[in-house]
């Protein structure tokens, strides 16, 4: 069968750049492509490679790609109790709509997350449609029947990716397109079943699929292998268990342990590391974005999605001043006299908002304070050193904390050291970051959520303890007097006396060590705790900024029927002519 819509696509994605320039594959388009020239190794690896490019949320150009950023920051932080969109409250206006879950189908924001993962969809389907006509061609220059299953699993762990994205989003009803549908067919693929089971398919080929590295053959660093598809698997499983499609906490555990026992012990790693620009592909990563500046110094192949999270005023990167963490999530750090967290939400008591309330000459830092140490590697606030720019001296650097916070985002940015060969030119803002989709603390965390539903405990508190002893090793940051800018004390659990108490300090744990990586929003929903949580978050923030008062809303409120999926866009219903049909999601 001649697969005309897959054809069409690939035509159109070599001439708009499959050359994405990404940290392994150089391939220039081509001015004329012949049908011929379609079957060729080259033409499928270059699929290939345009398949990975969307990774970073960007189909062409740098700005107006935050939505489909890979760190997912509005949805999964600003859209939770995490972060808020910052800025002025007029400028980027849709984006309050998420952060108040008041969104309707015609929220600006929804368009370009849509667009964006069904054109990677789309390049995975045009690297397996063609890869087949290859194979299965007249042409003599096929591919050795084991680099064209890897390829084949590539491609189909890359749409796993893709559409588990958009589910997140979406929800569980949206359009499933494959390498097998023709442009009619294509056009008319409804959103009426759960593509779930679609994505498990994917992951578990891929996972069969993969090989444990690519030092062999291709040498190539951020390639799918199979300690990704595991991971990425375990994760999918847990989504669907959370979500009584079935119970795979048992198959998730074993794929989590699997990873787990393949990778150095997490305490020899640093977390810092994950978030220096010159030691990204470090051994924690798992499944990385793979964020480049190009060789003239542009940037879209860069971490376009995140570069509103640059500061303003006279910060040395100093552009747009969204994305701020929030008074809750930075008094989430505090720790008891053990170094524990309260689970209780006693740190909300007396709560610390820096110069928030007396943004004057006169604020003092308060040193005294006892926080978990990864809090200065999340956020930076004022009085204490950030990275290598100085001491952060609170609103130069921001530009309006009563719209969002005193917090600026830390694992968004790099040094300014390097800003030469990591930034894009003259936007140093735009930078060559890497996303970490999943790193290896995750993979940890995730282990010790299946552990407490299956009753295991003791692996459990091993898995959590690993993290915590790793953040206890984290150098002290300093204030200007070179003095430690808080009380710092981080120490692992002595035990988990119940399953109730394990539940919770894995749930917290993995906002403390994930913070405003994208994922808390999801956490909350699969949970089933977004309503509770998120009220209550807003009952206690809305006393600090405007952004947690409803501006533009009387009362917050979280309807779980409504809120814990985003509507599918509009124009896309009405470019479907009625074969796509709202999902019921929105306001």
């Amino acid at each position: 069968m001649k697969r005309t819509y897959l054809a069409a696509a690939t035509i159109i994605l070599m001439a708009a750049g499959v050359s994405c320039s990404k940290s392994f594959l150089d391939t220039q388009p081509q001015a004329v492509i012949t049908q011929s020239g379609l079957q060729s190794q080259k033409f499928v690896e270059g699929a290939l490679i345009g398949a990975y490019g969307l990774m970073n949320g960007n189909v062409s150009g740098t700005w107006g790609n935050y939505s489909n950023a890979a760190s997912q920051w509005l949805f999964g932080e600003v859209g939770a109790d995490n972060a808020h969109k910052g800025s002025e409250y007029t400028d980027q206006g849709f984006m309050n709509d998420i952060e108040g879950h008041q969104v309707t189908s015609v929220n600006d924001q929804l368009p370009s997350m849509w667009t964006n993962y069904y054109e990677g969809v789309m390049r995975c389907n045009s690297t397996l449609s063609l890869l087949d006509a290859l194979q299965n061609g007249s042409s003599t220059e096929k591919f050795a029947s084991d680099r064209a299953t890897q390829i084949q699993a590539e491609a189909r762990m890359l749409r796993a990716h893709y559409y588990f994205y958009l589910r997140r989003v979406f929800g569980p009803k949206i359009p499933y397109i494959d390498e097998t549908m023709t442009t009619p067919e294509a056009s008319k693929a409804a959103n009426d079943s759960d593509i779930y089971p679609k994505i498990v398919a994917d992951l578990v080929f891929a996972n069969a699929n993969l090989p444990q590295d690519y030092s062999k053959p291709l040498g190539d660093v951020g390639r799918c292998d199979k300690y990704a598809a595991e991971a990425y698997l375990g994760k999918v499983y847990l989504y669907g268990t959370n979500e009584g499609i079935d119970n795979k906490y048992a198959e998730a555990l074993a794929l989590f342990k699997d990873v787990i026992s393949k990778k150095p012990d997490l305490t020899s790693m640093k977390f810092q590391d994950n978030f220096d620009v010159e030691k990204k592909n470090g051994p924690e990563s798992i499944f990385t974005v793979q964020d480049v500046i190009n060789p003239d110094g542009s940037g879209d192949n860069a971490n376009v999605g995140d570069m509103l999270s640059g500061f303003y005023g006279s910060a040395p990167a100093s552009c747009c001043g969204f994305y701020l963490a929030s008074i809750d999530l930075v008094n989430a750090f505090k720790v008891d006299a053990n170094g524990l967290p309260l689970l209780d939400g006693s740190y909300r008591n007396n709560p610390y908002t820096s110069d928030l309330l007396n943004p004057t000459a006169s604020y003092k830092l308060d040193t005294t304070i006892a926080f978990d140490p990864r809090l200065d590697y999340t956020v930076g606030r004022r009085g204490v050193e950030y990275r290598d720019w100085g001491v952060n001296p609170g609103n130069q650097w921001l530009r309006d904390a009563t719209t969002g916070s005193p917090f600026v985002n830390y694992k968004t940015m790099v040094d300014q050291a390097d800003f030469g060969a990591y930034t894009q030119s003259g936007v140093p803002y735009v930078t060559a970051q890497n996303v970490n989709i999943i790193r290896l603390s995750d993979v940890y965390l995730m282990a010790a959520e299946c552990a407490v539903e299956t009753n295991d405990l003791s692996d459990a508190l091993t898995w959590v303890n690993a993290v915590r002893k790793r953040a206890a090793t984290l150098p002290s940051v300093l204030t200007g007097s070179g003095h430690p800018a808080a009380d710092y004390n981080v120490k692992p659990y002595p035990s988990f006396p119940s399953q109730d108490y394990a539940r919770n300090a894995v749930r917290f744990e993995r906002r403390l060590e994930l913070a405003l990586e994208g994922q808390r929003f999801f956490d909350l929903v699969r949970w089933g705790i977004a309503k509770t949580t998120l009220e209550s978050y807003h009952t206690f923030e809305k006393k600090y900024t405007a952004a947690a008062s409803g501006s533009g809303v009387q009362s917050y409120s979280f309807d779980d029927s409504k809120d814990d999926y985003m509507p599918i866009p509009q124009q896309e219903i009405d470019r479907g002519g009625g074969v796509l049909k709202p999902n019921g999601y929105g306001h």
